[in-house]
């Protein structure tokens, strides 16, 4: 649901992972928006059964492999997940194994964005849940949606 030509743009991006019952049934949420404020696109996807963490990186990775796609400038990207946001900044380490694989995932993705030259750059701020409630609904809403076709 594209809404408006976004090659080149800076984005202002808020993504969250969900999972109920951690493994459970989980969805990812993401939205971005404009350097206005206006949301230009969303996602909220049903991710099958996992964990609360790896929800949360596939999210990340769900908005920066959009972010590649359309060619990005730069991207800050906003999440309440406090662990992903310190290993992603080199502040945690990555102990575990599937973790470390969507780590690599979403460090190669930025990498992508970063080389575009003079001014790209990728930003990743933890903020409190309540400030990420647009990505937590459309999560919320993709495992409802798939819960309720079972």
């Amino acid at each position: 649901m594209e809404r408006v030509a976004l090659k080149g743009q800076n984005l202002i991006i808020y993504t969250d992972g969900v999972s109920r019952g951690n493994p459970g049934d989980a969805g990812i949420g993401v939205v971005l928006k404009d350097k206005n404020g206006a949301v230009v696109d969303e996602i909220g996807k049903y991710i099958g059964t996992t964990t609360n963490n790896v929800a949360e990186y596939t999210a990340l990775i769900n908005a920066l492999e959009y972010a590649v796609k359309h060619k990005t400038v730069s991207a800050d990207i906003f999440l309440d997940s406090e662990l992903v946001v310190r290993q992603m900044n080199g502040v945690y380490r990555v102990k575990d194994e599937n973790l470390a694989l969507l780590f690599n995932k979403a460090q190669a993705l930025i990498k992508k964005i970063r080389v575009k030259g003079q001014g790209s750059r990728v930003t990743l701020t933890h903020i409190p849940r309540e400030k990420n409630k647009e990505a937590d609904n459309l999560a919320n809403k993709a495992v409802d949606l798939h819960l309720s076709k079972k």
